[in-house]
């Protein structure tokens, strides 16, 4: 970032001190790793020092001032007496226009996020004011937190001042490198995409995708296989029990420990243990974990949903977070109240709310089946539902449901939930759910946040999240990525007995697709072929199956469009979601008459590219830029805008020939 924009930035921001201190360090001493835990300024007053942020070495003597952002590391070496004072402080543009320009002009810049040092060529001007600052904070009135905040501008503009004087660079701290970095310093904690972004003051999405972009891995993916191998190495070389194993690499709850293991290993670590320790006994050979690298066995797919959570964004309504074990026990307490509720009410025979039964001769079909199943029971106003996990008895008219990712399909069918994980701003039905609370990523919910909500009724996308929520409320498991739209549809519908409103629901839909089809067909569009591409200036990732996103099925399944024949040959024959991630120079040969380019914040600006401009579809006005938060979903709701969409689109576009 150059100067003046930077002083632009401080113009526009409202900051507030949030401490100021004076810290000595004998000879000798060191800090190590220390985590910035906001944006600072550390000023060296007295001694010298080898200060170390985030790798970056600086050779500090007295009178040298230094800034890092927040959530970088900080290491101190010291030879010789040494005393710095640090002051913590948070800004930001404070007017909405200001902060909308910036972003349009440079998204991926956190303008108080650099990283720089130098030596003052006034340094008692500056030692002046941040000796006022402390002297104001230590006296903590309300007026003496106003001086505060004056002097603090006051010292800005002095170090400004001091800074274009000397012409000196400053940089943007790496947030995949402190990602990185605090992954593998915290992995045995409770961590979060949005309390890593909060860490690093960057959006969710940009982390996300600065990640995806450096490492092959999204930061939560990443943060599971450091925990696997982690575990490996422990499984390996100690004989500590599974609960002990499962605890030292960040997981409260052994069971999900295990299956999340098994999810990425293949086997169950017990079994991993006995087959490498049998295979080293065989082989004779020392104990080598050279499997435990990150990402040595990645599995992906569309139910891992390395397409989805590597762009998630934050909820609008964060929770107190809070530590996993904790959840976990109020999980466990809650449990065990419910049955000695049910045991003292004499309804022992009854299945617990939430639980798969499997008993029922009549339900031995459904318990492996992939739909869902409902029967009405009015004289207790329960309804039972057939579910893949055997019966749940649920509420016949729910009135405080909890849906996790599904919330899409529940909007269509006319129910409002009091808190969903978190939509995209810019998904279809945002506007539906306004004011409903956010329990942020679908795959990592908060219990504690779900049982203070008090819910009758949770549905769930995932095994994982079926048995964290299971014990809180009635919850149903949508196994959605093996179903089409309508029947996933039709499953949720059963849960509220809204059959009726589902069927007029896909009646509609089909009578739009139908529409839709002839309106192409008459505008000699419907048998043109269409690309769907999503990426930058490094490579391009262009879609080849129906089930990707991004609107494969709206173009491929519900339109019936064809891509160009080599792409074709791939969406005929796949069955989930799948792309070739493909060199600019290639690109062009899978291309077709339209290209649909997902786009997100922070993508790369294509329009310089020769490759990329020289292709027809783009060089003559058939490229259609789709908003990657519109079309991320695939319920029923968002089908139905994103078929308006692209008939809009495709009929607005110059024709192709």
């Amino acid at each position: 970032m150059q100067l003046d924009e930077q002083m632009k930035c401080w113009n526009h921001a409202a900051v507030k001190v949030l401490d100021i201190r004076r810290i000595v360090m004998e000879a000798g001493a060191q800090l190590s790793s220390y985590t910035l835990p906001a944006n600072g300024f550390i000023y060296t007053i007295r001694g010298a020092a080898v200060l170390q942020l985030d790798g970056q070495t600086y050779k500090a003597e007295r009178f040298y001032m230094l800034h890092g952002a927040k959530g970088s590391s900080l290491d101190i070496q010291t030879n010789e007496d040494f005393e710095y004072i640090l002051l913590y402080y948070r800004a930001f543009l404070a007017f909405p226009s200001y902060r909308k320009k910036w972003l349009l002009a440079q998204p991926e810049v956190a303008p108080f996020s650099l990283q720089y040092g130098f030596a003052p060529s006034s340094p008692l001007g500056l030692l002046r004011y941040l000796d006022e600052l402390e002297d104001a904070w230590i006296q903590s009135g309300s007026l003496d937190l106003l001086h505060t905040k004056s002097l603090f501008y006051q010292f800005i503009h002095e170090m400004m001042v001091q800074l274009a004087e000397q012409e000196i660079k400053t940089e943007l701290a790496d947030p995949v490198k402190q990602t990185l970095r605090y992954i593998q310093n915290h992995y045995r904690e409770q961590v979060t995409l949005d309390f890593l972004a909060e860490q690093f003051n960057y959006s969710s999405r940009h982390l996300s995708m600065q990640f995806k972009r450096q490492t092959g891995h999204s930061p939560i993916d990443y943060l599971i296989q450091t925990r696997i191998a982690k575990a490996r190495n422990l499984l390996l070389r100690s004989d500590a029990t599974l609960s002990e194993i499962a605890a030292e690499v960040g997981y409260s709850d052994v069971y999900y420990f295990s299956r999340i293991f098994k999810k990425h290993v293949g086997i169950s670590p017990i079994q991993y243990q006995r087959k490498m320790r049998e295979e080293a006994r065989t082989e004779d050979r020392p104990l080598v974990i050279s499997e435990s690298s990150i990402g040595r066995r990645w599995k992906s797919g569309y139910i891992d949903y390395e397409n989805h959570y590597q762009y998630i964004d934050g909820g609008s309504t964060p929770m107190k977070r809070r530590k996993t074990s904790s959840s976990m026990i109020m999980v466990a307490l809650l449990s065990i109240t419910m049955l000695l509720a049910a045991c003292s009410s004499g309804t022992a025979t009854t299945p617990a709310a939430g639980e798969g039964t499997g008993a029922s001769s009549n339900n031995s079909s459904t318990a492996v089946s992939s739909d869902t199943g409902s029967q009405t029971n009015k004289d207790n106003e329960t309804r039972t539902v057939s579910t893949v996990k055997g019966d749940v008895v649920v509420p016949a008219n729910p009135k405080r449901v909890v849906v996790l990712y599904l919330q899409g399909d529940v909007v269509a069918l006319g129910i409002k939930p009091i808190a969903t994980s978190e939509v995209f701003n810019g998904a279809a039905y945002k506007s539906e759910l306004e004011g409903v609370n956010s329990l942020g990523t679908w795959f990592e919910p908060n219990p504690e946040a779900v049982i203070d909500l008090d819910p009758d009724l949770i549905i769930v996308p995932s095994e994982e999240t079926y048995t964290l929520l299971k014990d809180i409320a009635p919850t149903v498991y949508i196994p959605y990525e093996k179903m089409t739209t309508e029947e996933r549809l039709q499953s949720i519908a059963s849960i509220f007995g809204k059959e009726q409103e589902a069927e007029t629901l896909i009646n509609n839909l089909n009578s739009k697709v139908e529409e839709s089809k002839q309106t192409l067909a008459d505008a000699g569009i419907l048998d043109k072929t269409v690309s769907i591409v999503e990426g930058g200036l490094k490579g391009m990732v262009v879609v080849e199956s129906k089930q990707y996103g991004r609107g494969s099925q709206a173009l491929y399944e519900y339109l019936g469009m064809k891509a160009p024949e080599v792409v074709q040959k791939k969406i005929d024959v796949v069955s989930e979601a799948g792309g070739s991630n493909l060199s600019m120079e290639v690109l062009p040969e899978y291309i077709g008459d339209y290209v649909f380019r997902s786009v997100y914040e922070g993508a790369d600006n294509l329009t310089d590219d020769p490759i990329w401009s020289s292709i027809p579809a783009v060089k003559e006005g058939r490229l259609i830029e789709i908003d990657f938060d519109f079309f991320y979903y695939s319920d029923i709701y968002s089908i139905n805008k994103q078929i308006d969409f692209v008939v809009e689109k495709l009929l607005a576009a110059p024709r192709a020939q």
